[in-house]
């Protein structure tokens, strides 16, 4: 999963990334609203954690203007305004879910993947499917013809985000945005590398591959021979 952190203190912010990073999630983090907008209206991101109190631009007018752009991204908006009246205001902004300070990290991380699920069955569905080849996105694994194929955590948001784009061009750039922080600063050709690797584990020892290289272009996942 995905995640945009929207939060100015450090030590809280450092503390989430942390803890989502740990439980295999890839965050982006920024400490403004008016940064964290522009990130927002990017639909990467699975889930969005914002503080309410920010500077630049506040939470919750942070929530309006992207409802307003029509991005349907869930909202799960942090505030130390925990009162009745604050949580309906977050609601009535276009948040999905609004969590009270001071919390527990456990409830904060159940409430980001309850978030994630329900966008799922709306958008998105469980299984994956090319072939014989599924892919498990809520178990985070993947079998081809019933074998598993024992994926490393880039290597299934590689798969994931080809699966999801299957039949199209997808260049390296665009798996780099997938698979990793927009801070991270690639070395070499990491992406292919990792590509590789994910070949092997999906195409050795079956006669039809399924991952194919695009001269210029990038990578692309189809059962249709290249």
């Amino acid at each position: 999963m995905r995640i945009l952190l929207i939060e100015d203190d450090p030590r809280t912010s450092q503390f989430l990334t942390r803890g989502l990073t740990e439980t295999g999630h890839i965050v982006d983090q920024v400490d403004d609203g008016a940064t964290g907008l522009t990130y927002a209206r990017e639909p990467i991101y699975d889930v969005i954690v914002t503080d309410r109190r920010l500077p630049a631009l506040d939470g919750l007018a942070l929530v309006r203007q992207l409802r307003a752009g029509g991005s349907d991204t869930p909202v799960l908006m942090l505030s130390a305004a925990g009162e009745l009246c604050e949580r309906v205001e977050g609601i009535r902004a276009g948040c999905d879910d609004y969590l009270a300070k001071p919390y527990a990290f456990a409830e904060l991380l159940a409430r980001v993947e309850a978030l994630a699920r329900r966008a799922d069955r709306q958008r998105l569905d469980v299984l994956l499917h090319c072939a014989d080849l599924t892919l498990d996105r809520r178990a985070r694994s993947g079998t081809r013809a019933g074998r598993d194929l024992l994926l490393q955590h880039r290597e299934f948001l590689l798969l994931e985000y080809l699966m999801r784009h299957e039949g199209q061009v997808v260049t390296r750039s665009m798996l780099l945005e997938a698979a990793w922080n927009y801070d991270f600063e690639p070395r070499g050709s990491i992406v292919d590398m990792h590509v590789h690797r994910l070949r092997k584990k999906v195409d050795r020892d079956f006669a039809v591959p399924l991952i194919h290289t695009v001269i210029g272009g990038g990578y692309m996942l189809s059962a249709i021979p290249r």
